[in-house]
């Protein structure tokens, strides 16, 4: 073969690939206009239902009901103060309490500027400083999950400010997680940009069904977490966030791990008996033996989110954790481990 020949062979043989290159770039473009598409589609029928103020460039919304007491609450990873709002929480803690729920950043409603990392150490100064800036020197935390994280690095961190925590199905202490991996993809530099705003929204909405039958099991998904919208949880944005929030799941575990002992003020701890994303033992339980004034609360029957299923349940702590805060006792150790 000559050598003409061989170089204008070299294209028809490139033409293939280049096509199939060619369609598979149409193809993610067309899933990233439609994915964006949706997204916005999903804020305007979601609109803010709360306020916004704005700390060191983060414009954070909450939502702020009742009157009394302060009660703030932190949302778990890939969710936002909807989850609360639809659990009935929010609701029947206004009754006595002032409520405030922030969509932390990069979730609902919240910006997450990306100059940074946004560990629960960092997210917990904010929310500290949001809290000074709206008059709020010391509150009641509950945090579920990923939240968790936050309200504990709050009262560590800024221990004046915090009179009590509610901890409901928090992760601790380092382990092995295999769906850590799973579901860091989108957090990558460049490569983590592609997937967020092209296949992550597509595979998030697939799995969706079988997503939730796992955080809620063993019992069932409630009628009422269906006010809670998917649209919003699966943008681009919030994709995003979560992903770095899942790849700093086991960092933030081992940075606060050694202070947990450290807690002066009266702690409940809250998990489902047959919670499939956490081994409670290992992690509840755990933090229970290191906190001397602190409850568990084991809800039988209950997985991931015990504040769906057994919203009834947490309210009861957080009004006996008031008692026990207003109460000025001396730090005492809790036993009590209560089934639903």
């Amino acid at each position: 073969m000559s050598a003409v020949s061989i170089l204008t062979a070299r294209p028809r043989r490139a033409r293939p690939y280049l096509v199939g290159l060619g369609l598979a770039a149409a193809a993610l473009g067309i899933a990233a206009i439609a994915n964006r598409y949706v997204a916005k589609k999903a804020e305007r029928e979601n609109p803010p239902k709360g306020r916004f103020i704005e700390v060191d460039g983060v414009r954070l919304h909450y939502l702020d009901r009742g009157a009394g007491e302060p009660l703030v609450l932190l949302h778990g990873n890939g969710s936002m103060s909807q989850d609360f709002e639809t659990s009935g929480l929010i609701e029947s803690a206004s009754r006595n309490y002032r409520v405030l729920a922030f969509d932390r950043p990069g979730f609902g409603h919240s910006s997450r500027p990306r100059q940074t990392i946004w560990t629960p150490e960092a997210q917990a100064a904010l929310i500290h400083r949001a809290l000074r800036r709206m008059g709020i020197p010391r509150a009641k935390v509950l945090g579920h999950s990923w939240g968790a994280s936050v309200a504990l690095a709050l009262a560590l961190k800024n221990p004046e400010a915090v009179s009590g925590l509610i901890l409901v199905s928090g992760y601790y202490y380092p382990t092995v997680r295999t769906d850590v991996v799973l579901f860091s993809g989108p957090a990558v530099p460049v490569v983590g940009d592609l997937m967020s705003h092209t296949l992550s929204p597509i595979i998030a909405r697939l799995i969706w069904p079988l997503l939730m039958r796992k955080i809620f099991g063993p019992a069932p998904v409630p009628d009422k977490f269906k006010g809670f919208s998917k649209e919003m949880a699966v943008r681009p944005s919030q994709i995003r966030a979560s992903a770095a929030e899942s790849a700093l799941m086991i960092p933030a575990a081992f940075a606060l791990r050694g202070e947990y002992r450290e807690l002066k003020i009266p702690v409940v701890i809250i998990a489902g008996e047959e919670d499939r994303l956490i081994n409670i033992d290992k992690q509840s339980a755990r933090l229970h033996q290191e906190i001397d004034q602190s409850e568990l609360r084991r809800i039988a029957g209950a997985g991931h989110m015990v504040h769906q299923t057994a919203t009834a349940q947490v309210m009861a702590a957080i009004d006996e954790l008031s008692t026990t805060a207003g109460a000025d006792r001396p730090a005492h150790k809790l036993p009590r481990a209560v089934p639903a």
